[in-house]
């Protein structure tokens, strides 16, 4: 490989790998053309990019964006990298279903989101982290029920106003 192209492929992942919000490197050696293509199929679905590069190369591009220090001694053997730009933890749950249904394959070796580095024995735990809009959503329920709770309460002293009132007309009217 000439020295352009590497430094092509150096530029290419640093700008992958910049826009990131998660990465994941995995061992992806054992692993059918069966397996490998369902897998990309799936990443595909995700918006998620997957690409294998060489250690050397990842190291240098890793290096180049800075903030990835932890991730070093994780690049020996065959090493995916599968770069997640929206949801962090979607390829997560990707991954470990992937695994379940085929003998643990690939094998992952590290988890970066939000350059947090967590070991890759850790995928399940993280895989099972809610998303994003989950979490949003939460928040914005717990913000939400207190304005419903005094929506409700205005509501129920007009109610309270309008009965008082419909009973003094009906006292009226039945005096008259």
């Amino acid at each position: 490989m000439t020295k352009e192209k590497k430094a092509e492929i150096i530029q290419d992942a640093v700008s992958r790998i910049s826009r990131a919000s998660g990465l994941y490197l995995a061992n992806f050696s054992g692993m059918t053309v069966e397996q490998a293509s369902n897998l990309r199929r799936e990443f595909f679905k995700l918006e998620v990019d997957y690409v294998v590069i060489k250690n050397t190369l990842l190291k240098r591009a890793l290096d180049e964006v800075g903030g990835y220090e932890g991730v070093s001694p994780y690049l020996v053997n065959q090493t995916g990298l599968v770069i997640a730009y929206g949801d962090p933890i979607a390829p997560a749950r990707t991954l470990e279903k992937f695994n379940k249904d085929n003998q643990q394959k690939p094998a992952v070796k590290v988890c970066v989101i939000e350059k947090q580095v967590f070991d890759g024995a850790r995928l399940s735990e993280i895989a099972s982290l809610p998303s994003r809009l989950d979490l949003i959503a939460g928040i914005m329920g717990t913000l939400e029920a207190p304005a419903q709770g005094i929506v409700g309460a205005i509501n129920a002293v007009i109610s309270g106003i309008v009965y008082a009132i419909d009973a003094i007309e009906k006292k009226k009217a039945e005096a008259a």
